[in-house]
Formats: C-alpha cells, structure tokens, sequence
C-alpha cells in the first residue's frame, strides 16, 4: 500500500459516499479504527474495529435512498473536518446538515465521529434555544 496524506484519504471516503461506491473503502479503514454515527441520540451508535467500521460505512455507502453532499473539507495534519449534507428525499426540508471529525494516521482512518444538526423532535426548550 502506498502511503497516503489525509486530505488523499478523506477525499477518498467522501468519493465512496457520494458515489454509492462502497469498494472505495476496503483501503481506508484501520484495524483499530473508532466510529461513531450520528443516530441514535444522544450519543449515536458506537463502532470498534475495522469489520466493524468497515460493515457501518458500507452500508450507508450502498443506500441509494441518501446522497451524501460534502459542503467544506478542512485538514490539518492528521485531522479533518468535514461538514455535509444528507438529503433523504428532494425536499428543502428533507436533509440534514452535519460534520464528521476525523483523524487519519499512516494513510488509515482510525477514528470517525458524526454529528449532525436536530430535526423539528427536538426537546422545546433546545428550539427555544435556538430561535425557532
């Protein structure tokens, strides 16, 4: 395996994403990888170790039924923020903004965290938090 930056792996996880290409991320996933989803609140769903990790992504990589829209990447060394959009349906109210952090060493994911924005189920006193 030729060594990759991290700005080379993220753009690749991204791609495997945005193109339902789930053979993108055999490569990118470290044997002691971390990841956690942005569902279920509060904390979303935790995954440890690369088949784990490696099952998680793929599956969201392989459902047709949400486009991936990267919105900013930002990296610095090791580390990248991405922020994103998930569309669920072609609705202006059918997606959901987010942010994944991650950290990348020797050309490997090894940890993956996602957050992403709460929906109108919100708690009233987090929407009166916010303005809405």
């Amino acid at each position: 395996m030729t060594f990759r930056t991290t700005a080379e792996v993220i753009h690749c996880f991204n791609r495997a994403f945005i193109e339902h290409d789930a053979s993108l991320l055999a490569d990118l996933i470290a044997d002691d990888c971390v990841m956690e989803a942005r569902e279920p609140a509060p904390d979303g769903a935790r995954y440890e170790g690369r088949a784990e990790c490696l099952e998680f992504c793929r599956a969201l990589a392989d459902d047709r039924t949400i486009q991936f829209e990267p919105e900013a990447v930002v990296v610095t060394g090791e580390r990248a923020t991405v922020r994103w959009r998930c569309h669920f349906h072609d609705g202006p109210v059918d997606s959901v903004r987010g942010v994944s952090l991650t950290l990348v060493r020797d050309g490997l994911i090894v940890e993956s965290l996602g957050y992403s924005k709460t929906t109108d189920d919100a708690s009233p006193a987090l929407r009166a938090n916010d303005g809405s």
